[in-house]
């Protein structure tokens, strides 16, 4: 990310910041990759590191299961939760939809504000499928809306706030196990957004003003790395505000992204999915399908070809518009398709001839593609389709 400066910082860095009584600032770095890559210097009124306090807290069910035999898999994630979410909210009401050693793929529906949250196994990137609301953070505060990208860095404290007058936020928490940053084709040497990538730091909403608070013996949840790579939780109780902060700066930070404002790239004949990715980590890529102009080939065929990515399990979920590739197929907005290596995946037959001789397509998804096979979660066992797999045939054998 590109440098910012909020609030209150020392003219250089590792050196003393008082307040008015003469009160010293405690400097904290916020770094990745052992001191290698982004950080930011942030400048707290009370000790950062003090806790009075530290219990274990019960994840929800994390149980995966193989997704075997071996099917393609629609998902019905707005029949996960059958209220408006008044008493949910967005870090503790997750349920566990997709998951491996590299990513896990949740779905929340929450009108309630969350404890303060920090994940510490990785850097989380929440797509806001509905309702707004704000984000306070260690950094300062984040309004979202609907369509955002929320990218939270690992172990920022953080907690959600939704805006009730807005309905419920539905969100799609894509967690990792390392850092989410956009493609490394997307930049220059130094890190800036180049002029063939769909966005600019423009479009990257950062926090402006600190987000100062007050309090003593304040809860935080941390989901963290436990013992063969579990995922674990722990509640620590922190003894003064986490968000103290009274200045920072730095290149690591949370932002928002909005899918609007993503540019898509298309071609006399249909591109590959890559021009469609807006984010990338360790083992996965993101990817926004916006409304766009298809293909001008006079023989084009707009819809996708049926592809075998055999290095890839595909998970996309459809946000808005009609996304004419799955007509036929059972598929609605708030659906979640599983497409795995191993099985070739691509348009309803009927959608095919359907496509032709269109101008445009007004859709709006995003996929997740991941490198090692997904595994089930609770959430996808309890949400799934049992006709899917056996659409494009239109029967079932056995």
């Amino acid at each position: 990310m590109h440098y910012r400066q909020v609030g209150e910082v020392p003219r250089h860095r590792h050196t003393q910041l008082r307040d008015e009584t003469g009160a010293l600032r405690y400097e904290e770095l916020m770094g990745e990759e052992g001191f290698s890559s982004d950080s930011s210097l942030l400048y707290h009124r009370g000790v950062p590191s003090a806790i009075v306090a530290s219990e274990v807290w019960e994840l929800p069910d994390q149980s995966l299961v193989a997704n075997h035999p071996l099917r393609p898999r629609h998902l019905r994630l707005h029949d996960l939760f059958s209220g408006d979410g008044a008493d949910l909210d967005a870090v503790t009401g997750r349920r566990l939809v997709l998951g491996n050693a590299d990513v896990r793929l949740s779905y929340a529906v929450a009108a309630a504000t969350s404890p303060y949250y920090r994940n510490a196994t990785g850097d989380e990137c929440v797509f806001v499928e509905a309702g707004a609301g704000v984000v306070e953070t260690v950094f300062g505060v984040l309004a979202y809306r609907a369509g955002d990208f929320v990218v939270v860095p690992r172990a920022t404290t953080h907690r959600w706030v939704p805006d009730g007058s807005a309905g419920p936020s539905r969100l799609w928490a894509i967690e990792g196990n390392g850092h989410v940053a956009p493609p490394k084709r997307y930049l220059s040497r130094y890190g800036q957004l180049l002029e063939h990538a769909p966005y600019c730091e423009r479009d990257l909403v950062g926090p402006t003003a600190v987000h100062l608070r007050e309090g003593e013996d304040v809860e935080v949840l941390v989901k963290h790395r436990g013992s063969g790579g579990a995922v674990v939780g722990s509640r620590l109780v922190h003894a003064t505000h986490p968000c103290d902060v009274v200045g920072w700066d730095g290149c690591l930070y949370p932002f928002t992204f909005n899918v609007e404002d993503f540019m898509p790239i298309t071609g006399k004949v249909h591109q590959p999915p890559p021009v469609h990715q807006v984010f990338e980590g360790p083992g996965f890529v993101v990817c926004a399908f916006v409304p766009r102009k298809v293909d001008y080939h006079p023989l084009a065929v707009p819809v996708p070809y049926y592809h075998s990515n055999v290095d890839s399990d595909e998970v996309m979920l459809y946000v808005a518009g009609d996304y004419e590739a799955r007509k036929g197929s059972g598929i609605a907005i708030g659906s979640v398709t599983l497409h795995p290596g191993g099985h070739a995946h691509g348009p309803q037959p009927a959608a095919i001839e359907a496509s032709l001789g269109a101008e445009a397509f007004d859709e709006t998804a995003v996929m997740v593609d991941t490198f090692r096979p997904l595994e089930l979660g609770e959430g996808a066992r309890a949400a799934e389709d049992p006709a899917y797999p056996w659409s494009w045939a239109g029967r079932r054998l056995r």
